[in-house]
């Protein structure tokens, strides 16, 4: 009969192990990532294959988010008399919280899936030990550049749902329901602060495209080379980074909105 005392251990020393090596191999793309910059055109290229391709998920779902907000946020404030709010409810609940997060899990969906199984068809295809073999570094060649694309297609995402999502709450509030313009443009303008609200919304976006990136870039990269090890592979890329997503939302909350 095995020790349960061995298995934890055992379990303990195997999670320690993953991470360290997750570790390094975040540290290793870091370490290659400036090297990408010599070479524009490749993360040109993938921000185009990242972020346009992601742009109408993300613009709908932005528009009925902002619906959503706008109808329960009309009936919640209806309640206190302070309809002329709306405004400023709906555009802070979209710069601070459901911007960024919505975005980065639908991010995550659409391009985080499409960036592991990328890495993982080439690395069943053999491509990647092709490049190795030509002395050609396949993480400055082909992790690198999507890296970037990331990092620069993650925040413009979450600002364009922000805003398509205000758009949306402006529809259902003052077209729909009948709330007085003036006032929920006027609201939003005088309530909404630059630093705090939609810099850190910003660095939220920021933090999550990093996260949601590395996670795809490494299960592709690390994917069993078969068909069903590259599906798993996939599988693990959204469980994962949305969880990630989710962590960090909660910790970079707690430090920027603490006071």
């Amino acid at each position: 009969m095995t020790n349960p005392l061995a298995l934890l251990g055992g379990f303990v020393l195997d999670t320690f192990a993953r991470v360290g090596f997750v570790t390094r191999s975040f540290g290793g793309l870091l370490g290659k990532a400036p090297g990408a910059l010599r070479r524009p055109t490749l993360i040109s290229e993938q921000v185009h294959f990242i972020g346009n391709y992601s742009l109408l998920i993300i613009t709908v779902s932005g528009l009925f988010v902002g619906m959503v907000l706008g109808l329960q946020g009309y009936y919640t404030l209806s309640q206190f008399g302070a309809e002329e709010k709306l405004g400023q409810l709906v555009a802070l609940s979209l710069l601070r919280e459901l911007g960024p997060v919505v975005t980065a899990l639908l991010f995550a969906g659409r391009a985080g899936t499409s960036l592991t199984a990328e890495i993982g068809l080439m690395k069943a295809g053999e491509q990647l030990t092709a490049m190795e073999m030509m002395a050609v570094n396949p993480i400055q060649r082909v992790l690198a550049p999507r890296f970037w694309a990331g990092l620069i297609a993650m925040p413009v995402l979450a600002a364009v749902f922000s805003a398509i999502g205000v758009v949306g709450g402006y529809l259902v509030g003052v077209q729909l329901i009948g709330v007085d313009e003036g006032a929920f443009w006027s609201q939003m303008q005088a309530n909404i602060d630059v630093r705090r609200d939609i810099m850190n919304g910003v660095i939220k976006s920021f933090v999550f495209g990093m996260a949601v990136t590395f996670t795809a870039l490494f299960q592709g990269y690390e994917a069993q080379p078969t068909p069903e090890g590259v599906s798993r592979a996939t599988t693990r890329t959204v469980v994962i980074a949305s969880l990630m997503v989710l962590g960090l939302d909660f910790v970079m909350t707690a430090l920027m909105f603490n006071k």
